[in-house]
């Protein structure tokens, strides 16, 4: 099985367009894939070179407004960089100032409770916000076993909304919002709209 693994990944090398990974799933199958999913084990077969590997998608999140403070509460919390920037374009469109009408506030869109238990003291703070939202996106991605799009739909509709149904739920806006931050997600990443995540 490893021999036909093996060269299963030597015909992949030659038209591969990104890194290319391998991991051993729950019931000892072997899993190749180019999306790198935070808290999972992987180990890369395939590296793209870096001027092809996301050129278009790393100038696009470091072209981003915050750029500077995404990268570092990403790098502190251990979530993509790129779910944070699809995260702040739908919450608040890059308005640090952003307030909702339930009383979400800045660029994560933080409601006051939220904002407090995430240690968060200054919520229209930028820096102070984007820590305080990569630190709650952490802690969905955890609850929901590193699924992006549950943790997504958390975050918008909270944990309680997700874990009740096992899926994103039946909201409108929800369900509005999740294809939106993924789709977004993707393409900073340089990825497909059907890619998996």
């Amino acid at each position: 099985m490893r021999g036909l693994i093996l060269g299963l990944i030597w015909l992949a090398a030659g038209a591969a367009q990104a890194d290319v990974y391998i991991s051993i799933d729950a019931k000892g199958g072997y899993v190749l894939t180019n999306v790198h999913r935070p808290g999972r084990q992987y180990q890369r077969v395939i590296s793209e070179p870096l001027a092809q590997a996301g050129a278009a998608g790393a100038q696009m999140i470091t072209g981003r407004p915050y750029a500077e403070l995404v990268a570092a509460a990403a790098l502190a919390h251990n979530v993509p960089q790129a779910l944070l920037h699809a995260l702040i374009k739908a919450e608040s469109g890059y308005n640090p100032k952003a307030r909702s009408p339930a009383g979400a506030v800045g660029l994560m869109q933080l409601m006051p409770d939220t904002a407090r238990e995430m240690g968060v003291e200054n919520a229209l703070d930028p820096e102070d916000n984007v820590q305080g939202g990569a630190r709650y996106l952490k802690r969905m991605l955890t609850l929901f076993d590193n699924d992006i799009t549950l943790a997504v739909a958390a975050y918008n509709a909270g944990p309680d909304a997700v874990l009740r149904r096992g899926a994103v739920p039946p909201y409108a806006e929800t369900r509005r919002y999740v294809p939106n931050v993924l789709r977004d997600y993707r393409k900073l990443q340089g990825l497909a709209d059907d890619s998996p995540l």
